[in-house]
């Protein structure tokens, strides 16, 4: 889907973990999308270790 924004919601997230910085990279799964305003919903696959 290009030019498609991708929204990262946190609702659990793994003991003494952080977000990665704002502009990294990480992996994911794509868990829903809205082909009207081309929006996605994304599961994370790994978190930052403190530090």
């Amino acid at each position: 889907m290009p030019n498609a924004v991708g929204l990262a919601e946190i609702t659990a997230m793994p003991h003494r973990m952080e977000l990665h910085a704002l502009g990294a990279t990480g992996t994911g799964e794509v868990i829903w999308h809205a082909d009207h305003n081309r929006r996605l919903k994304i599961r994370l696959d790994e978190w930052r270790a403190p530090g």
